[in-house]
């Protein structure tokens, strides 16, 4: 879809980073926060927020300066062999998010469908969101973009309809906490929302036509639809007393409108995976094209989401992703504290770096265990990369060669 000589402008970049932000998940997420009451949660949205933003703004900064995507990026510290083996498990997570995200979105628009006009069918609305998603794929790059900054503008005036309508409820300021949700916790949920975006930025900045607008258009983008939905969940748990989706728009009353936030955030959002997996498997085979690969992939999570008990999926993607915190934690480290920059193009693994990426993987699971104020993702960044700084000395001549 993207050629290497394309280029996005940061309003370009903005409309896309905006439009990934305002989706079904984000609500729903900022909604588990209503334990905390409004104002504590607005406040791990807001330092949450920052936190991420930062440090996914970090993995865009490789993109760009090297032009390359995001998995291509793991070679500076994995080797050429390091980056298919995590290629493979971004690939596995993209796909299953894209069914994921279809089969959501299907879910809230059938139950609108059904409180607006009595009709419901699952399978017809996951199909009409797999359409749009290929649509915006097939467009190509000009296409895309102009139908993008269409969607978002559209969207962010429905989510001011909606801010309108939720914030109107003054009692919802006043909420106190439960005390049921601790402050780490729900800064966890916080934090790993845009880090959850890490295997993907550099798919994208590395069209930047500037540096500069380009990253802040990626972080403001997304900090702000992101930080928005949140709290629009936050609040719409908090008056609607009830975090399905669908149950809170149809309390808000919003009828036609819900249903086009439903359908355009989705495909807003899972647009993102379904063309990063096509950027994902280039790594791994190169003479394919992006955008023929996100095409597919699209096809293939449209059946997967038609055809599987996707539920019992989403707590093995949770797994999956919670490899990318470490491995980027050791890519961020070797690039910004070591300079180093190439990309190895060897057919090698940097076997010392994939134990350090285990250790981070096993302190990530002992911090789930603890109830820091932190959360889990980001300490297990930040003892991944003194692991890293300690040991990497000793172990990076630790590789395995083809012969």
């Amino acid at each position: 879809m993207m050629r290497e000589k394309t280029v996005l402008g940061g309003w370009s970049l903005f409309a896309l980073w905006f439009g990934a932000a305002i989706s079904l998940a984000e609500i729903l997420t900022g909604s588990f926060l209503a334990p905390l009451g409004f104002m504590q949660g607005v406040w791990a949205i807001v330092i949450g927020h920052l936190i991420g933003g930062a440090i996914l703004i970090l993995g865009g900064i490789i993109g760009f300066n090297a032009k390359i995507g995001a998995m291509t990026s793991t070679r500076i510290a994995f080797g050429r062999y390091g980056s298919y083996l995590f290629s493979v498990l971004n690939m596995l997570q993209l796909l299953g998010w894209t069914a994921v995200m279809m089969l959501s979105g299907a879910k809230a628009a059938d139950a609108l469908s059904l409180s607006l006009w009595g009709i419901e069918n699952l399978h017809v609305w996951t199909i009409v969101i797999a359409a749009l998603i290929l649509l915006w794929i097939a467009l190509g790059k000009q296409g895309f973009t102009r139908l993008n900054v269409i969607a978002v503008v559209l969207l962010l005036g429905l989510t001011l309809l909606l801010c309108f309508v939720v914030f109107r409820e003054q009692e919802i300021f006043a909420s106190p906490s439960t005390g049921e949700m601790s402050f780490g916790a729900a800064l966890e949920l916080c934090v790993i929302m845009p880090l959850s975006w890490l295997p993907l930025i550099a798919d994208y900045t590395r069209f930047a036509a500037h540096k500069t607008r380009g990253l802040i258009g990626c972080f403001s983008g997304y900090f702000l639809g992101s930080s928005l939905m949140y709290t629009i969940g936050l609040a719409m748990a908090l008056y609607a007393k009830d975090a399905s989706v669908a149950s809170m728009m149809n309390a808000l009353n919003l009828g036609f409108f819900a249903l086009g936030i439903v359908l355009l955030s989705t495909v807003t959002t899972t647009f993102l995976d379904a063309y990063s997996a096509g950027v994902t498997f280039r790594n791994l085979f190169p003479q394919f094209s992006e955008r023929s690969i996100a095409l597919v992939m699209t096809l293939i999570g449209l059946g997967v989401a038609l055809l599987t008990p996707i539920e019992a999926y989403e707590n093995f993607l949770y797994a999956i992703g919670s490899v990318f915190a470490p491995l980027f934690a050791i890519v961020l480290s070797d690039y910004f504290l070591f300079g180093n920059t190439r990309i190895d193009e060897t057919l090698r693994l940097h076997v010392g770096y994939v134990f350090i990426w285990i250790a981070g993987i096993i302190v990530y699971y002992y911090f789930l265990t603890l109830d820091f104020i932190l959360g889990s993702t980001l300490p297990t960044m930040i003892v991944t990369l003194l692991l890293f700084v300690t040991l990497r000395k000793g172990v990076r001549t630790w590789t395995l060669k083809s012969h």
